[in-house]
């Protein structure tokens, strides 16, 4: 597969680069995206809930009346979780919601999910650039002249560009990332792929 490669002035260079077809032309496997982009939003919770059960309440541990006579329900101590201020019946504990993924079913996953934006026509190749100082409106400009500016974007680099990230950082709808870290998740998140015309061949060796 073939496409343009761009300019930062947003114009066709005259140039075309080659998408290798194994990553950007197979045939994407939606269960393999699925268990990726499960596996990825499982690793952002912290797991650190945790409520106090009834031995872990501080209070008194009198029993409030005796157990017969009282014409009453039977009654143990305040920390009963039937009170107010009491432990609470099989509450939340502290765990890892991580889940392991072969890496075999990862790498397919993110060349699913890149097959697929390359078959929708939302991946452009633009050359490689750099800005001198970070600076988020050199970005917007970058982001202008390509017609992105509505819609959420993800630069791909063949390595990790300090001022380009710190620029887009403050951006809500622009995301920049390595070649190397890029994740099905963030792939599909973003509704175009600008990728830096290095980073395609960072990509193929990547996920080859």
């Amino acid at each position: 597969m073939k496409v343009d490669v761009l300019n930062i002035q947003g114009q066709n260079t005259g140039r075309q680069i080659e998408l290798p077809e194994a990553i950007f032309g197979i045939e994407p496997s939606e269960h393999a995206v699925y268990l990726s982009v499960k596996q990825y939003l499982a690793a952002q919770r912290q797991g650190t809930h945790k409520s106090k059960e009834r031995s872990e309440i501080s209070g008194s541990t009198r029993k409030l009346h005796r157990q017969k006579g009282t014409g009453g329900s039977r009654k143990g101590d305040t920390n009963n979780p039937l009170y107010m201020g009491g432990g609470r019946v099989f509450g939340p504990r502290p765990r890892k919601y991580d889940i392991k993924l072969n890496k075999k079913v990862k790498r397919l996953a993110r060349k699913s999910a890149l097959s697929f934006k390359a078959g929708v026509g939302k991946i452009l190749v633009v050359e490689d650039f750099s800005f001198e100082s970070p600076k988020t409106k050199e970005y917007l400009n970058l982001l202008l002249r390509l017609k992105l500016m509505e819609e959420k974007t993800l630069l791909i680099t063949p390595e990790l560009e300090k001022e380009v990230y710190l620029s887009a950082r403050n951006l809500q709808k622009a995301e920049v990332v390595r070649a190397s870290d890029v994740n099905t998740y963030q792939i599909l998140h973003a509704g175009t792929l600008i990728i830096s015309e290095s980073a395609v061949s960072k990509i193929e060796e990547t996920l080859a």
